[in-house]
């Protein structure tokens, strides 16, 4: 009965950690487990006592702080003195600018809200079809999961109990890669249908860009080279980004006001509380999936099939793909990371820094596929191109995805070269 009622309350769109938290109570309901049930809220709040779940937060609040202080344009302006000048230009630059913020929002849905705001006009202003400038800046959201730091990548890190630091160094390679792979079919598409050909600043302009863009660089600075240096934990990276952040955009910029924070607060709780408490919820519903012996029970079957790591993957990324297609990428990693990953380290000898990363990457796709497509919908909505329109310009960047997680599945190293 309890996979009925997980099934159904998930076809009704109730919130998934509403529905992880009622499927656990119903089982224990159903099994008539008091032991269970006498330890629910505790369970829960256990579930929250991780250090490295003080990030989520942080590298929120480092988004919003950056947006309202200006720098994000900045970014943007120094991208376009390295790319600017070439054919589809401004295609380039939105590539590089959101190479950029990935190592500052670690979010795809926030990215793709931000960059959509900033990049879409600018590029139809320019002549780019709207379609195009839609879905270069929302395959460009499909870098905040794997460039560090990335809120998924956090999340992957408690649930799996392997050092954050660590994951987030996991995520550089592949993530240079599906930039290249970006940057490769912007190329192709600008020499095979003609992309308005881009400016180059002169010296003054470019000096002036860069000089701007320097106290802004500071943040992506602050995040990867404390955690690359082992001088601050992520969590302390993230920390002191938002700290950099304020004081850039209050005293240098001077476009943030101090009396912008307790709305920037106060949406940053809102949207933080929503992921902490899926993870709350998610380590009761554990309690089902170790009874039921699911993880078990699912690599007998799988490994009935193939004894091969790389095809065991390729299985995985079809299921992945599905559900992300139908679950948020955040909801899907609290959900899938308990079943999938014991499977994949015991079974298949599978790194879990790996597994993170080929989980994370292809999960988020879920955000531009329908039906759910939630990324699809926010670049839509900010741009005013349809859905549809969307897709259809958006299809080459999916299949590049696809290319860079059937290599990031056969070579482990990708993944592990740097940890």
């Amino acid at each position: 009965m309890t996979p009925f009622v997980f099934a159904f309350a998930l076809l009704v769109a109730v919130p998934v950690s509403l529905v992880l938290a009622l499927s656990a109570m119903w089982y224990i309901w159903e099994t008539g487990n008091t032991v269970l049930f006498d330890s629910f809220a505790q369970k829960m709040f256990s579930g929250l006592e991780n250090y490295g779940l003080l990030a989520i937060p942080l590298f929120m609040l480092t988004g919003e702080l950056m947006n309202e202080g200006g720098m994000t344009r900045r970014l943007i302006n120094a991208a376009r003195v390295f790319v600017g000048g070439f054919r589809g230009g401004l295609a380039y630059i939105n590539l590089l600018a959101n190479m950029f913020m990935a190592a500052i929002i670690g979010s795809a849905t926030a990215q793709i809200a931000v960059m959509s705001r900033a990049m879409t006009p600018e590029m139809e202003k320019e002549g780019y079809d709207i379609g195009f400038a839609a879905a270069t800046t929302a395959a460009g959201g499909l870098l905040a999961p794997v460039i560090p730091p990335s809120m998924m990548f956090v999340i992957y890190g408690v649930l799996a109990q392997i050092p954050i630091g660590d994951m987030f160094l996991a995520g550089v390679i592949p993530g240079l890669l599906l930039a290249l792979a970006f940057a490769t079919v912007i190329t192709l598409i600008g020499f095979f249908r003609g992309l308005p050909m881009g400016r180059w600043f002169t010296r003054p302009e470019a000096m002036s860009a860069l000089l701007r863009c320097l106290p802004a660089a500071l943040i992506p600075t602050a995040i990867i080279g404390g955690i690359l240096l082992g001088i601050a934990t992520p969590t302390e990276s993230a920390a002191v980004a938002s700290l950099i952040a304020f004081l850039i955009g209050w005293l240098v910029y001077k476009e943030l006001k101090p009396r912008a924070l307790g709305e920037m607060f106060v949406r940053t709780a809102v949207n933080a509380s929503m992921i902490i408490f899926m993870i709350a919820a998610a380590n009761v519903f554990g309690w089902v999936i170790i009874y039921e012996a699911l993880p078990q029970k699912l690599a007998a079957l799988i490994t009935s099939l193939t004894q091969d790591p790389f095809v065991f993957l390729l299985i995985v990324n079809g299921i992945l793909l599905l559900v992300g297609m139908l679950i948020d990428g955040i909801a899907a990693v609290i959900l899938i990371t308990p079943i999938l990953l014991p499977i994949a380290m015991n079974d298949y000898t599978i790194d879990p820094f790996q597994f993170g990363v080929v989980m994370c990457l292809n999960l988020v796709l879920g955000l531009l596929t329908p039906p759910v497509g939630v990324g699809l919908y926010i670049a839509s909505s900010m741009s005013g191109a349809s859905p549809w329109r969307i897709l259809r310009s958006l299809w080459p960047f999916l299949l590049a995805v696809t290319v860079i997680l059937v290599l990031l599945s056969r070579f482990p190293a990708l993944s592990t070269a740097l940890i």
